[in-house]
């Protein structure tokens, strides 16, 4: 395995070498180094009643998660029983205890332990590690969040860009939609893709007639990337496109949410899921949303070069400088 080092100055920086997308020592470390440390998204918080199970980044970290709701505080707990790992909550509901349907022992909703049956006398039972774990956890935007072991506080990933954006309309948002997309592409070179819009104009027709691409910025932070394109016109904000590492993006429109979640599969396929948060109905058709999120698909291709080119040996590294991609400098430094 090569060693990573991205130049800080980006006149002098070049991409990360193919191996870091084709070697499977890069991607299983990445298990403990980026998605065991970042944060991960659960779900908008409102489909919470008591109870729902979800199972973080599950071709990645497979971890069990529970998210409990006591009127309206929120907890994250590990969805395993502590006696014999049995999954405790397998589809969601309203309940006022969590129960084992192995052996029946029981848990309140914050995770502490409250009764096994057959177990009186035991000596020094119940402990702490009785408890269900608790999970790291944080609310923003109505989402839910959790980290295994996260590397910072929630708040250095989102509350710098947020100074920025200012408040975004959330009341009223509604799953509409969820969808997955299979690609055959590592996980890193479909972020890389979105966090740079030089390509819009050469390969995004339809939404390039939409946003003006003269006006778009893009703004960096410590933990993300947010890019806005104004309309044709430049009259309104069209688009907002927000990446929080490692792999994470919020498509904030007139009518509502995006949510695409990037989960990694294998050096070489990776699933990315789309989550449609609509606030009003009447501005989806006139918007930058649905034409983003069909135009995706039409880079399919080079992600397919670029995977046997590096495959072959072909491709190396690249100039960072030469397409304008500050932003990728963010993602991989």
């Amino acid at each position: 395995m090569d060693s990573l080092s991205i130049d800080a100055d980006i006149k002098k920086a070049r991409t990360l070498t193919s191996d870091f997308y084709t070697d499977p020592a890069w991607f299983d470390l990445s298990k403990e180094k980026i998605f065991a440390r970042s944060w991960q998204f659960l779900c908008h918080l409102d489909e919470v009643a008591d109870l729902k199970p979800v199972m973080l980044l599950p071709e990645m970290l497979g971890e069990p998660l529970l998210l409990s709701r006591d009127n309206d505080s929120f907890r994250c707990l590990s969805n395993v029983c502590t006696h014999r790992g049995k999954i405790l909550v397998e589809e969601p509901g309203r309940a006022k205890l969590i129960r084992c349907g192995y052996h029946g022992r029981r848990f309140s909703l914050d995770g502490c332990f409250l009764s096994m049956p057959e177990f009186e006398g035991v000596e020094e039972f119940p402990s702490e590690a009785d408890d269900l774990r608790l999970i790291p956890f944080a609310e923003w935007l109505g989402f839910g969040f959790a980290a295994l072991e996260p590397a910072a506080p929630f708040g250095d990933f989102a509350d710098d860009v947020m100074s920025v954006i200012g408040e975004i309309q959330t009341e009223g948002l509604k799953l509409t939609s969820t969808r997955e997309y299979e690609v055959d592409a590592h996980w890193a070179l479909y972020c890389e893709n979105y966090l740079e819009g030089f390509h819009i104009p050469y390969v995004h027709h339809s939404l390039n007639a939409i946003v003006d691409y003269g006006s778009y910025t893009t703004e960096t932070f410590r933990y993300s990337v947010l890019q806005t394109g104004l309309s044709a016109a430049r009259e309104e904000i069209a688009a907002r496109y927000l990446f929080v590492f490692p792999n994470l993006m919020f498509n904030f429109y007139p009518w509502g949410i995006s949510v695409n979640v990037v989960r990694p599969v294998s050096p070489a396929k990776t699933i990315v899921e789309f989550l449609t948060y609509v606030r009003d109905e009447s501005l989806i058709e006139s918007s930058a949303g649905p034409t983003f999120m069909g135009l995706k698909w039409k880079t399919k291709r080079s992600w397919r070069v670029f995977k046997r080119e590096s495959d072959r040996g072909s491709i190396r590294t690249g100039d960072i400088r030469r397409h304008a991609s500050k932003e990728r400098t963010i993602f991989i430094g």
